[in-house]
């Protein structure tokens, strides 16, 4: 019999595409191990099979209430939290019957969330130290076309556990549109 190994099952949201993943991890004295990306494990899961990873960035969060998003870009994210835990919201603002659809869940180290591109991320750290991980499809450009969308846009109605007042944000943020003028992405 081999040594437990990580256990990844996913499941789908009201978003097409979104994808929420639970992660196991394996635990002993020292501390645990876990195969946050296991691209095998993940597609078996429902991970699309052509996502091709060519960046990895990390966000550390240095307290509570650090907010960022909502953001929607050309390409596909894998996120994951290393360290924390977080709420966050993907706001489908693709072209078609999903435009607006909202999904919200709190992600900690034993969940994962794929991402499709168009469809648009943000989270908030519900804790300090919060690391924010998250592999991506394509590069950034600083000629990109991106679009975002107000996170405390009331149309959305996003429950954010920290309020507005509260939240650690960009003053870019605080001044994405709403989605009313929100254009939708095409692909």
């Amino acid at each position: 019999m081999g040594a437990p190994t990580t256990e990844i099952t996913g499941q789908t949201t009201a978003i097409p595409g979104l994808l929420i993943f639970n992660v196991t991890k394996v635990e002993d004295d020292r501390g645990y191990f876990q195969e946050k990306f296991q691209r095998a494990k993940l597609v078996a899961a429902g991970l699309p099979e052509d996502f091709t990873i060519v960046q990895n960035n990390i966000s550390y969060n240095a307290q509570d209430g650090a907010t960022r998003g909502l953001h929607a870009e050309p390409w596909e994210k894998y996120i994951s939290v290393v360290n924390g835990r977080a709420f966050c919201a993907w706001v489908d603002i693709r072209k078609g019957d999903s435009f607006g659809t909202v999904v919200y869940h709190e992600v900690n180290p034993e969940t994962t969330v794929f991402v499709p591109r168009g469809v648009a991320n943000g989270y908030q750290a519900l804790e300090a130290g919060v690391v924010y991980s998250y592999l991506v499809s394509d590069h950034w450009s600083p000629d990109g076309q991106y679009q975002s969308v107000n996170m405390f846009d009331p149309e959305l109605n996003i429950p954010w556990p920290i309020t507005k007042e509260q939240s650690v944000i960009s003053e870019k943020d605080l001044n994405n549109p709403l989605l009313a003028d929100v254009t939708p992405m095409e692909f």
